[in-house]
């Protein structure tokens, strides 16, 4: 069940840890092409010469509850260097000969280790007076070490903190040198890696760019390819990249829903006809969305005539060009994990194009999906390394529905008018005050409540304007922005002085979780 790449790898076994892809992301960061599978997937057989080192991931898993896990045992009989990670250490451990049982005392959060025994995987990890915090999180442990293995580290409550088996390579640690908790954990990761596996760094922006560009000209040949270019991070890497690899032969197709930010649509314009000369269709279908969704109070419905209406439209343009073959899209490395279809055929789902809904299977076109392999991060670099600008790749994240779920109750061209020109302030500050890079995501929204004001002597009553900002590394969670009371202040006036229809201003100070980032 190997991937469609041919690198050398590290390859990372799920057992369904939350840190399965900090996994990912932290080989990537080191310069090494690493790849996820179920553990409920792959078979000894698969595992090929092009993998130089296996990780077992951890997982709310128990050990000894062997009905609730597959795993093909014959994957630690292939001489391949091992490292198991909290779950992976307890059944790397057992398979071996040892034992596991539940733990006296749980560990969850920080604890110090110490060192009993010098290691390969721990040149360099602990300090000087021989130990080191990490981060534990397990309510099982290993009791009984299998034969041949020695104790490298232990905690207060876990003897068996990191085990080796020198001759076999196989080390096992209990808890999680992936998260940013554990103090150089990124130590261990790397010796593996370099030391233990000696692999080489083969996964750069500008391999990356070389090797997909060579891949995109051997899938398709000489036949055309068409795009859904949103103006968003992800498609504009899709298109630069297609663009590089196949020129005219590459359509995109950019709707202008009428929801999108002030100017976004001439920025696209500018940036992807003129400055990069690629074949766009503009389709201005403004009037066509804001009738669709006229007395529209429902988000789901919003959202589904927006994905609907999207795929028509597309539909309708993609027709006009002939003898297309290809269909070009974004879909990065999470969403193939997350659907747990990673085995990158061309038959994966049609995924929902930036939230708005799939283009449909019945268009009966292949998927070129160049960034399949690659996390948002990634994407990002590898725009730098196409020629696109920093305005386009360090923009925030921004929904396909577009401002329609900003604005939560009834969409009119006047309220679409008056949310442009707030969040336009707000993000122009943010940028002025240079707290845009610090900020994952941040917007403004109209609420569907008017209240009382005064200006001079008149008495107004107009809308509520909500701002959002928040911190994450992903967007899994999110915290607020904890802005000086000085911007708030300055931003507020600004919005409430300069837009007719705004006489109250509210920052959403919620975390993720409860909230979501978006309102609907």
């Amino acid at each position: 069940m190997s991937l469609d790449i041919t690198l050398n790898k590290i390859l990372i076994i799920d057992f369904g840890s939350q840190f399965t892809q900090l996994i990912a992301r932290r080989i990537r960061e080191l310069g090494v092409f690493s790849e996820i599978v179920s553990h409920k997937k792959i078979k000894s057989k698969d595992i090929d010469n092009s993998t130089k080192g296996i990780i077992l991931s951890g997982g709310p898993l128990n050990v000894y509850e062997i009905k609730k896990y597959s795993f093909d045992k014959k994957i630690i009989q292939k001489g391949k260097p091992i490292l198991g990670i909290c779950f992976g250490h307890q059944i790397l451990s057992k398979l071996n000969g040892g034992k596991v049982k539940q733990s006296k005392h749980r560990e969850f959060g920080l604890a110090n280790i110490i060192k009993k025994k010098d290691s390969l995987l721990t040149k360099n990890f602990f300090n000087k007076k021989k130990f080191t915090k990490v981060w534990m999180s397990h309510a099982d442990q290993v009791s009984k070490l299998p034969k041949n293995f020695n104790i490298i580290a232990s905690s207060q409550n876990s003897r068996f903190a990191i085990v080796e088996n020198n001759s076999k390579k196989f080390y096992g640690v209990q808890f999680h040198p992936e998260v940013t908790h554990t103090e150089n954990g990124k130590k261990i990761i790397s010796n593996f890696l370099f030391l233990i596996c000696q692999i080489k760094r083969n996964w750069t922006s500008k391999e990356q760019k070389r090797k997909l560009i060579d891949d995109i000209k051997n899938q398709v040949g000489k036949n055309k390819v068409i795009c859904a270019l949103s103006g968003g991070v992800d498609s504009s890497v899709v298109a630069q990249l297609m663009n590089k690899a196949i020129g005219k032969k590459l359509f995109c197709i950019f709707v202008n829903t009428g929801l999108l930010r002030k100017n976004e649509e001439k920025q696209v314009l500018k940036t992807f006809k003129k400055k990069l000369k690629i074949n766009l269709i503009y389709v201005n279908a403004e009037k066509e969305f804001i009738k669709k969704l006229t007395n529209i109070y429902d988000p789901e419905k919003k959202r589904k005539i927006i994905g609907n209406l999207f795929i028509k439209i597309f539909e309708r343009y993609s027709k006009k060009i002939k003898n297309v073959k290809f269909l070009a899209q974004g879909t990065l490395y999470p969403d193939l994990i997350e659907s747990k279809s990673v085995t990158g055929s061309q038959t994966s789902k049609i995924k929902s194009h930036h939230n708005v809904g799939g283009l449909p299977k019945k268009m009966k076109l292949k998927l070129v999906e160049p960034l399949k392999f690659l996390f948002k991060d990634e994407v990002r670099k590898l725009g730098l390394e196409l020629n696109l600008g920093k305005e386009i790749i360090s923009r925030h994240p921004f929904p396909g529905p577009g401002l329609a779920i900003r604005m939560p109750g009834s969409i009119t061209k006047e309220k679409i008018n008056i949310l442009k020109e707030a969040d336009h302030y707000f993000i122009q500050a943010l940028k002025e005050h240079k707290l845009y890079h610090k900020i994952w995501q941040a917007y403004a929204a109209l609420l569907p409540v008017k209240t009382v004001g005064v200006m001079g002597d008149n008495r107004t009553y107009e809308y509520l304007c909500l701002l959002r900002a928040i911190t994450s590394e992903d967007g899994m969670t999110a915290d607020f922005y904890d802005f000086k009371k000085s911007f708030i202040q300055e931003i507020s006036n600004k919005i409430v002085n300069s837009i007719r229809g705004i006489n109250r201003v509210v920052y959403d100070i919620t975390s993720k979780p409860p909230s979501t980032i978006e309102l609907e």
